[in-house]
Protein backbone atom coordinates (compact mmCIF):
# COMPACT_ATOMS: atom_id res chain seq x y z
CA UNK A 1 0.00 0.00 0.00
CA UNK A 2 1.19 3.33 -1.05
CA UNK A 3 0.49 6.31 0.89
CA UNK A 4 -2.03 8.99 -0.14
CA UNK A 5 -0.86 11.37 -2.73
CA UNK A 6 -3.50 13.97 -3.34
CA UNK A 7 -0.95 14.88 -6.68
CA UNK A 8 -0.86 12.42 -9.43
CA UNK A 9 2.23 10.68 -10.46
CA UNK A 10 3.85 9.49 -13.34
CA UNK A 11 6.28 6.96 -11.55
CA UNK A 12 9.14 9.32 -12.84
CA UNK A 13 10.15 12.24 -10.28
CA UNK A 14 9.46 15.72 -12.27
CA UNK A 15 12.90 17.81 -12.63
CA UNK A 16 13.19 21.02 -10.39
CA UNK A 17 12.25 23.83 -12.35
CA UNK A 18 15.40 26.34 -13.29
CA UNK A 19 15.99 29.14 -11.44
CA UNK A 20 14.66 32.47 -11.66
CA UNK A 21 16.17 34.94 -13.74
CA UNK A 22 14.75 37.75 -10.91
CA UNK A 23 16.67 35.84 -8.16
CA UNK A 24 19.62 35.84 -9.73
CA UNK A 25 22.63 37.03 -7.46
CA UNK A 26 23.99 38.62 -10.98
CA UNK A 27 20.68 40.04 -11.62
CA UNK A 28 20.54 41.50 -8.10
CA UNK A 29 23.95 43.16 -8.47
CA UNK A 30 23.75 44.77 -11.61
CA UNK A 31 20.30 46.54 -10.35
CA UNK A 32 22.06 47.94 -7.57
CA UNK A 33 24.52 49.11 -9.86
CA UNK A 34 23.16 50.19 -13.07
CA UNK A 35 19.16 49.88 -12.36
CA UNK A 36 17.02 52.51 -12.76
CA UNK A 37 15.86 52.60 -9.01
CA UNK A 38 19.42 54.14 -8.28
CA UNK A 39 19.84 56.47 -11.06
CA UNK A 40 21.85 59.49 -10.01
CA UNK A 41 18.98 62.06 -10.43
CA UNK A 42 16.74 59.91 -8.15
CA UNK A 43 19.37 59.72 -5.30
CA UNK A 44 19.61 63.50 -5.61
CA UNK A 45 15.81 63.81 -5.17
CA UNK A 46 15.85 61.67 -2.06
CA UNK A 47 18.64 63.08 -0.27
CA UNK A 48 18.25 64.90 3.04
CA UNK A 49 18.69 68.55 3.13
CA UNK A 50 18.43 69.94 6.56
CA UNK A 51 20.56 68.70 9.11
CA UNK A 52 17.76 66.99 11.44
CA UNK A 53 16.61 65.13 8.49
CA UNK A 54 20.31 63.46 8.24
CA UNK A 55 20.27 62.85 11.70
CA UNK A 56 17.13 60.81 11.22
CA UNK A 57 18.53 58.92 8.61
CA UNK A 58 21.89 58.01 10.50
CA UNK A 59 20.58 57.19 13.16
CA UNK A 60 17.64 54.58 11.46
CA UNK A 61 20.83 53.25 8.70
CA UNK A 62 22.58 52.54 12.22
CA UNK A 63 20.06 50.66 13.83
CA UNK A 64 19.06 48.87 10.59
CA UNK A 65 22.11 47.40 10.49
CA UNK A 66 22.83 46.86 13.44
CA UNK A 67 19.48 45.43 14.75
CA UNK A 68 20.94 43.43 17.71
CA UNK A 69 20.13 46.67 19.64
CA UNK A 70 16.23 46.32 19.40
CA UNK A 71 17.44 43.67 21.97
CA UNK A 72 18.13 45.99 24.55
CA UNK A 73 15.32 48.02 24.07
CA UNK A 74 13.01 46.49 27.27
CA UNK A 75 16.31 46.68 29.51
CA UNK A 76 16.06 51.06 28.60
CA UNK A 77 12.46 50.96 29.13
CA UNK A 78 13.14 48.99 32.53
CA UNK A 79 15.85 51.36 33.35
CA UNK A 80 14.03 54.24 32.64
CA UNK A 81 10.73 53.03 34.32
CA UNK A 82 12.77 52.34 37.66
CA UNK A 83 13.97 55.83 37.60
CA UNK A 84 11.07 57.32 36.98
CA UNK A 85 9.12 55.91 40.20
CA UNK A 86 12.38 56.73 41.89
CA UNK A 87 11.62 60.12 41.66
CA UNK A 88 7.75 59.90 43.20
CA UNK A 89 7.03 60.41 46.44
CA UNK A 90 4.61 57.61 48.06
CA UNK A 91 4.27 59.78 51.16
CA UNK A 92 0.52 60.56 49.99
CA UNK A 93 -1.53 57.47 49.30
CA UNK A 94 -4.78 57.80 47.49
CA UNK A 95 -7.69 55.65 50.49
CA UNK A 96 -10.01 53.39 48.44
CA UNK A 97 -13.25 53.09 49.80
CA UNK A 98 -14.58 49.53 49.26
CA UNK A 99 -18.51 49.39 50.14
CA UNK A 100 -19.49 46.17 51.82
CA UNK A 101 -21.71 43.83 49.61
CA UNK A 102 -25.85 44.25 50.20
CA UNK A 103 -27.03 42.29 53.68
CA UNK A 104 -23.36 41.32 54.49
CA UNK A 105 -23.38 43.53 57.48
CA UNK A 106 -25.55 43.08 60.43
CA UNK A 107 -27.53 46.60 60.20
CA UNK A 108 -30.89 45.68 61.56
CA UNK A 109 -30.57 47.51 65.12
CA UNK A 110 -30.72 51.03 62.63
CA UNK A 111 -33.05 49.26 60.06
CA UNK A 112 -35.37 48.73 63.46
CA UNK A 113 -34.94 53.02 64.83
CA UNK A 114 -36.23 53.94 61.48
CA UNK A 115 -38.98 51.39 61.03
CA UNK A 116 -40.02 51.35 64.64
CA UNK A 117 -42.23 54.46 64.57
CA UNK A 118 -44.42 53.60 61.39
CA UNK A 119 -44.97 49.84 62.79
CA UNK A 120 -46.28 50.87 66.00
CA UNK A 121 -48.84 52.86 64.32
CA UNK A 122 -50.19 49.84 62.12
CA UNK A 123 -52.76 48.22 62.96
CA UNK A 124 -54.07 47.09 59.92
CA UNK A 125 -53.38 43.24 60.43
CA UNK A 126 -54.70 42.88 63.85
CA UNK A 127 -56.06 39.26 62.94
CA UNK A 128 -53.14 37.70 61.54
CA UNK A 129 -52.97 35.15 63.21
CA UNK A 130 -56.21 33.67 62.27
CA UNK A 131 -55.94 34.36 58.90
CA UNK A 132 -52.10 32.95 58.28
CA UNK A 133 -52.67 29.06 56.39
CA UNK A 134 -55.11 30.60 53.48
CA UNK A 135 -54.39 26.84 51.76
CA UNK A 136 -54.23 24.75 54.55
CA UNK A 137 -58.54 23.58 54.00
CA UNK A 138 -56.33 21.49 51.65
CA UNK A 139 -55.43 19.34 54.41
CA UNK A 140 -58.81 17.68 54.56
CA UNK A 141 -57.31 15.52 51.42
CA UNK A 142 -54.75 13.61 53.62
CA UNK A 143 -54.75 11.68 56.70
CA UNK A 144 -52.50 8.87 58.31
CA UNK A 145 -53.19 5.99 56.71
CA UNK A 146 -50.84 3.20 58.31
CA UNK A 147 -52.21 0.11 58.09
CA UNK A 148 -51.79 -2.51 61.43
CA UNK A 149 -49.77 -5.75 61.87
CA UNK A 150 -51.34 -8.76 63.41
CA UNK A 151 -50.25 -11.88 64.15
CA UNK A 152 -47.14 -13.81 65.28
CA UNK A 153 -43.38 -13.13 64.17
CA UNK A 154 -41.16 -15.56 62.75
CA UNK A 155 -38.32 -17.15 64.81
CA UNK A 156 -35.88 -14.02 65.17
CA UNK A 157 -32.44 -13.87 63.38
CA UNK A 158 -30.63 -12.34 66.47
CA UNK A 159 -30.02 -9.41 68.27
CA UNK A 160 -29.28 -6.14 66.88
CA UNK A 161 -27.80 -3.47 69.64
CA UNK A 162 -27.26 0.33 68.39
CA UNK A 163 -25.66 3.29 69.79
CA UNK A 164 -27.83 6.38 69.10
CA UNK A 165 -25.53 9.74 68.78
CA UNK A 166 -26.54 13.18 68.95
CA UNK A 167 -29.21 15.24 70.42
CA UNK A 168 -33.03 14.26 71.16
CA UNK A 169 -34.23 14.51 67.25
CA UNK A 170 -31.26 12.75 65.70
CA UNK A 171 -31.53 10.61 68.49
CA UNK A 172 -35.16 10.18 67.46
CA UNK A 173 -34.12 9.27 63.89
CA UNK A 174 -31.95 6.69 65.02
CA UNK A 175 -34.61 4.56 66.78
CA UNK A 176 -36.89 4.54 63.97
CA UNK A 177 -34.62 3.04 61.81
CA UNK A 178 -33.38 0.71 63.91
CA UNK A 179 -36.64 -0.42 64.30
CA UNK A 180 -37.26 -0.99 60.46
CA UNK A 181 -33.79 -2.22 60.15
CA UNK A 182 -34.44 -4.82 62.92
CA UNK A 183 -37.80 -5.55 61.38
CA UNK A 184 -36.13 -5.72 58.00
CA UNK A 185 -33.87 -8.44 58.90
CA UNK A 186 -36.28 -10.74 60.93
CA UNK A 187 -33.85 -9.23 64.11
CA UNK A 188 -34.75 -8.56 67.69
CA UNK A 189 -34.22 -4.95 68.52
CA UNK A 190 -32.55 -4.08 72.38
CA UNK A 191 -33.55 -0.73 73.73
CA UNK A 192 -31.14 1.51 71.79
CA UNK A 193 -28.88 3.28 74.56
CA UNK A 194 -28.38 7.15 74.21
CA UNK A 195 -24.66 8.23 73.49
CA UNK A 196 -23.54 10.73 76.00
CA UNK A 197 -22.14 14.02 74.31
CA UNK A 198 -20.03 16.72 75.83
CA UNK A 199 -22.18 19.26 73.73
CA UNK A 200 -25.94 18.04 74.63
CA UNK A 201 -24.37 16.86 78.31
CA UNK A 202 -27.32 14.58 78.98
CA UNK A 203 -27.26 11.12 80.67
CA UNK A 204 -30.87 10.66 80.08
CA UNK A 205 -31.37 7.08 79.10
CA UNK A 206 -34.74 5.97 76.55
CA UNK A 207 -37.40 5.28 79.22
CA UNK A 208 -36.52 8.82 80.96
CA UNK A 209 -37.60 10.58 77.60
CA UNK A 210 -39.94 8.25 75.75
CA UNK A 211 -42.61 6.10 77.12
CA UNK A 212 -41.47 2.65 77.01
CA UNK A 213 -44.21 0.38 77.43
CA UNK A 214 -46.06 2.06 74.79
CA UNK A 215 -43.58 2.14 72.80
CA UNK A 216 -43.04 -1.83 72.92
CA UNK A 217 -46.83 -2.56 72.81
CA UNK A 218 -47.31 -0.42 69.57
CA UNK A 219 -44.63 -2.68 67.43
CA UNK A 220 -45.40 -5.96 69.26
CA UNK A 221 -46.67 -6.91 66.13
CA UNK A 222 -43.88 -5.62 63.93
CA UNK A 223 -40.88 -6.17 66.07
CA UNK A 224 -39.40 -7.75 68.68
CA UNK A 225 -38.20 -5.11 70.94
CA UNK A 226 -36.12 -6.27 74.39
CA UNK A 227 -33.97 -4.15 77.50
CA UNK A 228 -31.57 -5.68 76.96
CA UNK A 229 -29.38 -8.86 75.64
CA UNK A 230 -29.73 -11.89 76.96
CA UNK A 231 -26.95 -13.18 80.09
CA UNK A 232 -26.46 -16.54 78.21
CA UNK A 233 -25.32 -14.91 74.95
CA UNK A 234 -23.27 -11.59 77.10
CA UNK A 235 -21.32 -13.84 78.80
CA UNK A 236 -19.36 -14.69 75.65
CA UNK A 237 -18.28 -10.72 75.93
CA UNK A 238 -17.73 -10.99 79.38
CA UNK A 239 -21.04 -8.59 79.68
CA UNK A 240 -19.11 -5.93 78.09
CA UNK A 241 -21.75 -4.54 75.39
CA UNK A 242 -18.20 -3.04 74.21
CA UNK A 243 -16.64 -6.57 73.26
CA UNK A 244 -19.69 -6.90 70.93
CA UNK A 245 -18.61 -7.28 67.13
CA UNK A 246 -19.41 -3.53 66.56
CA UNK A 247 -20.22 -2.53 62.72
CA UNK A 248 -19.17 0.68 61.48
CA UNK A 249 -22.03 1.36 58.69
CA UNK A 250 -21.52 4.31 56.34
CA UNK A 251 -23.64 7.03 56.34
CA UNK A 252 -26.76 6.80 54.13
CA UNK A 253 -26.16 2.84 53.52
CA UNK A 254 -28.78 1.90 51.44
CA UNK A 255 -30.99 -1.05 53.53
CA UNK A 256 -29.82 -3.78 51.01
CA UNK A 257 -26.43 -3.29 52.04
CA UNK A 258 -28.01 -4.49 55.91
CA UNK A 259 -29.03 -7.49 53.85
CA UNK A 260 -25.58 -8.45 52.56
CA UNK A 261 -23.65 -7.42 54.95
CA UNK A 262 -25.19 -7.30 58.40
CA UNK A 263 -27.19 -10.61 57.93
CA UNK A 264 -24.89 -13.20 57.49
CA UNK A 265 -22.87 -12.31 60.50
CA UNK A 266 -25.83 -11.43 62.80
CA UNK A 267 -26.49 -15.16 61.97
CA UNK A 268 -23.35 -16.49 63.19
CA UNK A 269 -22.65 -14.09 66.22
CA UNK A 270 -26.28 -14.23 67.18
CA UNK A 271 -25.89 -10.34 68.98
CA UNK A 272 -24.45 -7.30 66.54
CA UNK A 273 -23.56 -4.15 67.82
CA UNK A 274 -23.71 -0.58 65.48
CA UNK A 275 -22.01 2.15 66.77
CA UNK A 276 -22.86 4.71 65.72
CA UNK A 277 -26.08 4.97 64.25
CA UNK A 278 -27.65 8.39 63.13
CA UNK A 279 -27.99 8.54 59.60
CA UNK A 280 -26.76 5.33 58.84
CA UNK A 281 -30.30 4.37 56.89
CA UNK A 282 -30.96 5.95 53.90
CA UNK A 283 -34.20 8.08 53.06
CA UNK A 284 -34.90 5.83 50.31
CA UNK A 285 -35.95 2.50 51.14
CA UNK A 286 -38.71 -0.04 50.10
CA UNK A 287 -42.58 0.45 51.18
CA UNK A 288 -42.44 -1.40 54.12
CA UNK A 289 -39.71 -0.35 55.45
CA UNK A 290 -41.05 3.39 55.24
CA UNK A 291 -44.18 2.14 56.80
CA UNK A 292 -42.04 0.69 59.86
CA UNK A 293 -40.24 4.50 59.95
CA UNK A 294 -43.66 6.30 59.78
CA UNK A 295 -45.31 3.84 62.58
CA UNK A 296 -42.12 4.16 65.12
CA UNK A 297 -41.74 7.98 64.38
CA UNK A 298 -45.62 9.27 64.69
CA UNK A 299 -47.43 6.37 66.29
CA UNK A 300 -44.99 4.70 68.81
CA UNK A 301 -42.47 7.20 70.05
CA UNK A 302 -44.68 9.22 72.92
CA UNK A 303 -42.44 11.23 75.04
CA UNK A 304 -42.68 9.77 79.01
CA UNK A 305 -45.83 10.75 81.22
CA UNK A 306 -43.52 12.90 82.98
CA UNK A 307 -42.69 15.24 80.18
CA UNK A 308 -46.18 14.65 78.46
CA UNK A 309 -47.92 15.72 81.65
CA UNK A 310 -46.09 19.42 81.78
CA UNK A 311 -45.88 20.00 77.56
CA UNK A 312 -49.16 19.73 77.68
CA UNK A 313 -49.69 21.75 81.01
CA UNK A 314 -47.41 24.51 79.14
CA UNK A 315 -49.89 24.31 76.20
CA UNK A 316 -52.82 24.37 78.09
CA UNK A 317 -51.34 28.00 79.85
CA UNK A 318 -50.33 29.33 76.24
CA UNK A 319 -53.52 29.26 75.07
CA UNK A 320 -55.19 30.46 78.09
CA UNK A 321 -53.12 33.47 77.47
CA UNK A 322 -54.41 33.81 73.43
CA UNK A 323 -58.23 33.87 74.04
CA UNK A 324 -57.98 36.92 72.39
CA UNK A 325 -56.89 34.89 69.12
CA UNK A 326 -59.43 32.08 69.76
CA UNK A 327 -56.26 30.39 71.80
CA UNK A 328 -53.83 30.52 68.87
CA UNK A 329 -50.30 30.97 69.50
CA UNK A 330 -47.08 31.25 67.73
CA UNK A 331 -44.03 28.86 68.68
CA UNK A 332 -40.47 30.18 67.83
CA UNK A 333 -37.18 27.90 67.51
CA UNK A 334 -34.95 30.47 68.24
CA UNK A 335 -31.21 29.31 68.19
CA UNK A 336 -29.49 32.23 69.25
CA UNK A 337 -27.71 30.57 71.95
CA UNK A 338 -23.76 31.43 72.27
CA UNK A 339 -22.86 27.97 70.91
CA UNK A 340 -24.71 28.61 67.85
CA UNK A 341 -23.23 32.13 67.36
CA UNK A 342 -20.15 30.69 68.05
CA UNK A 343 -20.37 27.98 65.47
CA UNK A 344 -22.10 29.84 62.70
CA UNK A 345 -18.99 32.59 62.41
CA UNK A 346 -20.95 35.41 62.05
CA UNK A 347 -20.76 39.20 63.55
CA UNK A 348 -22.98 40.80 64.72
CA UNK A 349 -22.61 44.37 67.07
CA UNK A 350 -21.31 43.40 69.96
CA UNK A 351 -17.63 44.48 69.33
CA UNK A 352 -15.02 43.27 70.93
CA UNK A 353 -16.45 41.48 73.77
CA UNK A 354 -18.53 39.53 71.16
CA UNK A 355 -15.09 38.35 69.17
CA UNK A 356 -13.52 37.03 72.48
CA UNK A 357 -16.24 35.62 73.73
CA UNK A 358 -16.91 33.63 70.16
CA UNK A 359 -13.23 32.51 70.14
CA UNK A 360 -13.27 31.20 73.35
CA UNK A 361 -16.57 29.71 72.59
CA UNK A 362 -14.99 27.63 68.87
CA UNK A 363 -11.86 26.81 71.45
CA UNK A 364 -14.02 25.34 74.04
CA UNK A 365 -16.34 23.36 71.87
CA UNK A 366 -14.43 22.73 68.87
CA UNK A 367 -10.64 22.65 69.87
CA UNK A 368 -8.53 23.70 66.64
CA UNK A 369 -11.29 23.20 64.25
CA UNK A 370 -11.28 26.70 63.30
CA UNK A 371 -7.94 27.76 63.92
CA UNK A 372 -6.37 25.12 61.97
CA UNK A 373 -4.12 26.28 58.77
CA UNK A 374 -6.23 27.14 56.00
CA UNK A 375 -9.54 27.88 57.54
CA UNK A 376 -10.85 31.04 55.72
CA UNK A 377 -13.80 32.70 57.84
CA UNK A 378 -15.98 34.89 55.55
CA UNK A 379 -18.74 36.29 58.10
CA UNK A 380 -19.98 38.80 55.27
CA UNK A 381 -20.31 35.67 52.74
CA UNK A 382 -22.00 33.41 55.62
CA UNK A 383 -24.67 36.07 56.08
CA UNK A 384 -25.42 37.13 52.46
CA UNK A 385 -25.48 32.74 51.93
CA UNK A 386 -28.40 33.10 54.58
CA UNK A 387 -26.47 30.70 56.75
CA UNK A 388 -26.47 33.12 59.97
CA UNK A 389 -28.85 32.60 63.40
CA UNK A 390 -31.45 35.32 63.30
CA UNK A 391 -31.16 37.90 66.46
CA UNK A 392 -33.94 38.25 68.58
CA UNK A 393 -34.44 41.85 66.94
CA UNK A 394 -34.13 39.97 63.52
CA UNK A 395 -37.34 37.56 64.14
CA UNK A 396 -39.51 40.46 65.98
CA UNK A 397 -39.13 42.58 63.19
CA UNK A 398 -39.82 40.18 60.76
CA UNK A 399 -42.98 38.89 61.98
CA UNK A 400 -44.46 42.42 62.91
CA UNK A 401 -43.82 42.38 59.04
CA UNK A 402 -46.27 39.66 58.40
CA UNK A 403 -48.66 41.10 60.20
CA UNK A 404 -48.50 39.94 63.33
CA UNK A 405 -48.88 42.80 66.47
CA UNK A 406 -48.60 42.93 69.99
CA UNK A 407 -51.32 41.13 71.16
CA UNK A 408 -49.88 38.26 69.63
CA UNK A 409 -49.09 35.29 72.34
CA UNK A 410 -45.36 33.66 71.35
CA UNK A 411 -43.57 30.88 72.73
CA UNK A 412 -39.97 30.81 72.65
CA UNK A 413 -38.06 27.46 72.22
CA UNK A 414 -34.51 27.90 72.41
CA UNK A 415 -31.66 27.44 75.05
CA UNK A 416 -30.16 30.12 77.24
CA UNK A 417 -29.55 33.26 74.42
CA UNK A 418 -26.44 34.54 74.06
CA UNK A 419 -26.05 38.15 76.01
CA UNK A 420 -29.89 37.86 76.80
CA UNK A 421 -30.00 41.10 78.74
CA UNK A 422 -29.65 43.63 75.53
CA UNK A 423 -30.45 41.02 72.62
CA UNK A 424 -34.15 39.85 74.32
CA UNK A 425 -35.52 43.75 74.69
CA UNK A 426 -36.26 44.85 71.35
CA UNK A 427 -38.39 41.46 70.71
CA UNK A 428 -39.90 41.94 74.01
CA UNK A 429 -41.09 45.37 73.21
CA UNK A 430 -42.72 43.81 70.09
CA UNK A 431 -44.20 40.77 71.81
CA UNK A 432 -44.89 42.11 75.40
CA UNK A 433 -47.04 38.43 75.94
CA UNK A 434 -43.74 36.65 74.70
CA UNK A 435 -43.52 33.20 77.00
CA UNK A 436 -41.15 30.33 77.71
CA UNK A 437 -41.28 27.36 79.25
CA UNK A 438 -39.15 28.95 82.64
CA UNK A 439 -41.78 31.52 82.63
CA UNK A 440 -44.89 29.57 81.89
CA UNK A 441 -43.47 26.93 84.58
CA UNK A 442 -42.63 26.89 87.87
CA UNK A 443 -39.15 26.39 89.61
CA UNK A 444 -40.51 23.40 90.87
CA UNK A 445 -42.09 21.95 87.76
CA UNK A 446 -39.12 22.44 86.01
CA UNK A 447 -36.60 21.09 88.56
CA UNK A 448 -36.52 17.43 87.01
CA UNK A 449 -35.49 18.28 83.82
CA UNK A 450 -32.90 21.35 84.04
CA UNK A 451 -30.04 19.23 83.90
CA UNK A 452 -31.17 17.21 80.92
CA UNK A 453 -30.81 18.97 77.93
CA UNK A 454 -33.02 16.70 76.09
CA UNK A 455 -35.77 16.32 78.40
CA UNK A 456 -36.02 20.27 78.55
CA UNK A 457 -36.00 19.99 74.18
CA UNK A 458 -38.70 17.66 74.78
CA UNK A 459 -41.02 20.37 76.73
CA UNK A 460 -40.13 22.56 73.89
CA UNK A 461 -40.96 20.12 71.52
CA UNK A 462 -44.63 19.17 72.25
CA UNK A 463 -45.71 23.23 73.05
CA UNK A 464 -44.57 24.13 69.04
CA UNK A 465 -45.57 20.86 68.00
CA UNK A 466 -49.59 22.39 69.35
CA UNK A 467 -49.19 25.78 68.15
CA UNK A 468 -50.98 27.48 65.41
CA UNK A 469 -47.85 28.88 63.76
CA UNK A 470 -44.24 27.12 63.96
CA UNK A 471 -41.54 29.80 63.16
CA UNK A 472 -38.33 28.08 62.31
CA UNK A 473 -35.15 30.65 62.12
CA UNK A 474 -31.98 28.25 61.48
CA UNK A 475 -31.74 24.51 60.22
CA UNK A 476 -31.01 21.57 62.60
CA UNK A 477 -33.07 18.66 63.01
CA UNK A 478 -35.59 20.13 65.68
CA UNK A 479 -37.31 22.05 62.57
CA UNK A 480 -37.21 19.45 60.55
CA UNK A 481 -38.86 17.13 62.90
CA UNK A 482 -41.61 19.27 63.77
CA UNK A 483 -42.14 20.07 60.24
CA UNK A 484 -43.39 16.28 59.63
CA UNK A 485 -44.61 15.77 62.61
CA UNK A 486 -47.19 18.67 62.27
CA UNK A 487 -47.96 17.69 58.29
CA UNK A 488 -48.86 14.32 59.90
CA UNK A 489 -51.15 16.12 62.31
CA UNK A 490 -52.64 19.13 60.35
CA UNK A 491 -53.99 17.17 57.41
CA UNK A 492 -50.79 17.27 55.58
CA UNK A 493 -49.64 20.72 56.10
CA UNK A 494 -46.88 21.70 57.86
CA UNK A 495 -48.15 25.18 59.19
CA UNK A 496 -44.53 26.46 59.52
CA UNK A 497 -42.99 29.99 58.50
CA UNK A 498 -39.83 29.59 57.09
CA UNK A 499 -37.97 32.52 56.01
CA UNK A 500 -36.01 33.17 53.29
CA UNK A 501 -32.86 34.48 55.22
CA UNK A 502 -30.82 35.05 51.83
CA UNK A 503 -33.82 38.23 51.14
CA UNK A 504 -33.82 38.90 54.31
CA UNK A 505 -30.47 40.20 54.88
CA UNK A 506 -30.99 42.35 51.78
CA UNK A 507 -34.02 44.20 53.19
CA UNK A 508 -31.92 44.40 56.55
CA UNK A 509 -29.48 46.21 55.02
CA UNK A 510 -31.54 48.76 53.53
CA UNK A 511 -31.36 51.84 55.49
CA UNK A 512 -34.08 53.87 52.76
CA UNK A 513 -36.31 50.78 53.06
CA UNK A 514 -40.02 52.12 54.35
CA UNK A 515 -42.06 50.28 56.81
CA UNK A 516 -45.06 49.64 53.71
CA UNK A 517 -42.39 47.87 51.38
CA UNK A 518 -40.89 45.78 54.11
CA UNK A 519 -44.19 44.47 55.23
CA UNK A 520 -45.21 43.93 51.76
CA UNK A 521 -42.39 42.00 51.44
CA UNK A 522 -42.70 40.17 54.76
CA UNK A 523 -46.17 39.37 53.67
CA UNK A 524 -44.66 37.65 50.27
CA UNK A 525 -42.67 35.43 52.48
CA UNK A 526 -45.53 34.38 54.56
CA UNK A 527 -47.29 33.33 51.62
CA UNK A 528 -44.25 31.39 49.90
CA UNK A 529 -44.52 29.31 53.48
CA UNK A 530 -48.45 28.68 53.30
CA UNK A 531 -48.06 27.77 49.69
CA UNK A 532 -45.32 25.64 50.72
CA UNK A 533 -47.05 23.69 53.83
CA UNK A 534 -48.21 20.88 51.06
CA UNK A 535 -45.38 18.77 50.12
CA UNK A 536 -44.38 15.34 48.48
CA UNK A 537 -41.55 13.55 49.46
CA UNK A 538 -39.16 13.99 46.58
CA UNK A 539 -36.26 10.68 46.41
CA UNK A 540 -34.04 11.24 48.79
CA UNK A 541 -36.10 13.90 51.33
CA UNK A 542 -36.58 12.67 54.62
CA UNK A 543 -39.33 10.79 55.47
CA UNK A 544 -39.20 12.49 58.71
CA UNK A 545 -39.97 15.97 57.82
CA UNK A 546 -42.66 14.67 54.35
CA UNK A 547 -44.63 12.10 55.46
CA UNK A 548 -46.58 12.25 52.39
CA UNK A 549 -47.49 10.11 50.77
CA UNK A 550 -45.27 7.35 52.74
CA UNK A 551 -47.26 7.37 55.69
CA UNK A 552 -50.62 9.70 54.84
CA UNK A 553 -53.05 8.89 51.88
CA UNK A 554 -55.24 10.67 50.22
CA UNK A 555 -59.05 10.67 51.60
CA UNK A 556 -61.05 8.67 49.60
CA UNK A 557 -58.21 7.61 47.43
CA UNK A 558 -57.39 4.09 48.30
CA UNK A 559 -55.02 3.37 46.18
CA UNK A 560 -52.68 5.77 47.96
CA UNK A 561 -52.94 4.02 50.90
CA UNK A 562 -49.79 2.40 52.22
CA UNK A 563 -49.54 -1.62 52.41
CA UNK A 564 -47.73 -3.62 54.47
Amino acid sequence: MHAYNRLPSTGHTSPSPPASPLRSPRFRHSRIKTGRFNSPSSSAAVSPKTPSQRITRTLLSVLLRRQGVFLFAPLIYIVCMLFYIGTVSFDVVPFINHRAAPGSVYRTPQVYAKLKPEMDADYSTSDAISTTWKLSHKGSQWRPCLSKSSGGLPESNGYIYVEANGGLNQQRTSICNAVAVAAYLNATLVIPEFHYHSIWKDSSEFKDIYDEEFFLSTLKNDVRIVDKVPGYLMERYDSNTSNLLNFKVKAWAPIQYYKDEILPRLLEEKVIRISPFANRLSFDAPLPVQRLRCIANYEALRFSSAILSLGESLVARMKNHSLKNSGKYISVHLRFEEDMVAFSCCVYDGGKKEEEDMKAARERGWKGKFTRAGRVIRPGAYRIDGKCPLTPLEVGLMLRGMGFDNTTSLYLASGEIYNANTNMGPLLEMFPLLQTKETLASEIELAPFKKFSSRMAAIDYTVCLHSEVFVTTQGGNFPQSLLGHRRYMYGGHSKTIRPDKRKLVLFLDNPNIGWKNFKRQMLLMRAHSDSKGFELRRPHDSIYSFPCPNCMCRVNKTEDRVHT
